[in-house]
């Protein structure tokens, strides 16, 4: 037993009238404790749960994303990519009622020279949705096994990574049965959308559900000042998938200035406000390839919706019809595919 994490655990789990929360510091040493297990699992639990009633502070968000910077894997800058990457933070138990079309835009971006960096893990609690591992291996890409340093050959090469953590930090991946055990999302689900696996400076890009997700996630970057540009989505299911019915609430962080807002409008662009439902993974992945061919369906029109926002917003078009003009062009001309079996060639080379 340690005896210096169960003060952490007594720090954070004495109630409301005695509790405290951790500095930065503390909740770096702590994070670092559970990802080496030098904790018990019996205190891991009761931290884990004790974090998740008192709601973590961005001070205890920023510690602990030290800890991930310092322990997880990176992958390093490439001279070839004329622009940062961006990092697409995602929950990592999936989506459970809409489709999921993030894989679909970070190909589109890649596609036009953005480079993109995805990370998660396999499906696990608690929605146990799709996770975005299992559509890439439908695809015959399977990022499972592949080494670091050759992952950062195929970024280089090909503009898109994915980081998968139980081979790439297992550490990380190891607290994964804890989610299950205590039954709710503990804040390491808060840290999985804030993480950058990248050395160099990226555009993180995060989904959320709840408002205060948001600002307690952008004390945390404040405080750490990386990377210099944020972008919130509340998106479907806490994904980065703009929601077609609602407004889209968008928010832009760079350091040293005040939080810009973002708002969309699906009957703007000619959308009704029905998001596509998530189907089994087969009906999925046919409802996918009838994207990369340009058929026309309603996940064509909200693919290209989110590719044309995420195209102009990173730097690839002058306005968003331009971007969803662009995300068309790439799709219809075969360029989106040619990337993904760019991606597959690279991978099983």
């Amino acid at each position: 037993m340690s005896d210096r994490f169960r003060k952490f655990v007594q720090i954070i789990g004495s109630g409301p009238h005695t509790g405290k929360s951790l500095t930065r510091e503390e909740a770096a040493e702590a994070m670092e404790m559970m990802l080496l297990q030098t904790a018990t699992p019996a205190q891991i639990g009761a931290f884990l749960i004790a974090h998740r009633i008192k709601r973590p502070t961005g001070a205890e968000l920023a510690g602990m994303l030290d800890a991930y910077a310092s322990m997880g894997p990176k992958l390093e800058p490439v001279a070839s990519h004329h622009r940062a990457p961006v990092i697409l933070g995602i929950p990592y138990d999936g989506r459970s009622r809409t489709a999921p079309i993030a894989s679909i835009v970070a190909l589109i971006m890649a596609a036009a020279e953005i480079p993109v960096i995805l990370h998660g893990g396999d499906r696990m609690p608690t929605k146990y949705g799709i996770p975005l591992i299992d559509i890439w291996q439908a695809w015959g890409i399977d990022w499972t096994a592949v080494s670091l340093d050759r992952l950062q050959a195929i970024f280089a090469a090909t503009g898109l990574g994915f980081i998968y953590t139980p081979t790439h930090f297992p550490a990380a991946a190891g607290l994964t049965p804890y989610r299950d055990q205590i039954g709710k999302r503990p804040p390491i689900a808060t840290l999985e959308l804030l993480w950058c696996p990248y050395a160099g400076d990226a555009h993180l890009i995060f989904g959320y559900v709840h408002p205060p997700t948001e600002q307690t996630a952008l004390v945390a970057a404040t405080l750490r000042d990386t990377p210099h540009k944020i972008t919130t989505v509340k998106g479907l299911e806490g994904s980065t998938d703009l929601p077609r019915d609602r407004t889209v609430i968008v928010g832009v962080h760079r350091s040293g200035r005040e939080l810009e807002r973002i708002f969309l409008h699906h009957y703007d662009y000619g959308l009704s406000n029905v998001n596509p439902p998530l189907l089994a993974t087969p009906e999925l992945m046919v409802e996918f390839a009838n994207v990369l061919a340009a058929k026309p369906s309603d996940l064509l029109d909200s693919v290209i919706w989110n590719a044309g926002f995420y195209l102009w917003h990173c730097g690839g078009a002058s306005d968003m019809m331009t971007g969803m003009q662009l995300a068309t062009v790439l799709l219809t001309s075969g360029a989106v595919y040619d990337r993904l079996a760019q991606i597959a060639a690279a991978l099983n080379e």
